[in-house]
């Protein structure tokens, strides 16, 4: 089993402008802009990292815009068992939307972490390019 830091989900009450600032500001180069899980999502790459806005404004002040930080793994069922058996706490089980499935989980301090598995083989146009890197 391998996991990988992926990326930090952050919200934004305006999204193109927040597109153009790490755009402009940072270099960051758009690498999907569509609708993923439900809503506007824009992935980007800045440098070796990656970041994912998603078009809804900061839900509250404590956590500020960012809302998760997404961890890819090869093989979410056993990473599951493995933290549910070291006691962690998860929001529900894994959502599964053939392509991709995750699941949510604290880390401590509160803070949020997307557990995700995503096979680009099964993916269409950019999001398939997105998620081809390999998990290493």
């Amino acid at each position: 089993m391998t996991e990988q830091l992926h990326h930090v989900h952050i919200f934004s009450s305006d999204i193109d402008a927040t597109v153009d600032w790490w755009r402009d500001m940072l270099g960051g180069e758009v690498a999907f802009d569509d609708d993923f899980g439900g809503a506007r999502n824009v992935f980007m790459r800045v440098g070796g990292g990656r970041l994912h806005i998603y078009e809804q404004p900061p839900r509250d002040e404590g956590r500020g815009a960012v809302h998760h930080i997404g961890i890819r793994t090869d093989d979410l069922e056993s990473l599951e068992a493995r933290l549910r058996a070291a006691g962690v706490a998860f929001r529900s089980g894994i959502r599964d939307f053939g392509a991709w499935k995750y699941i949510m989980c604290p880390a401590p301090d509160g803070v949020l972490l997307e557990l995700f598995q995503a096979d680009a083989e099964k993916l269409s146009g950019e999001a398939a390019r997105y998620f081809a890197d390999p998990v290493d």
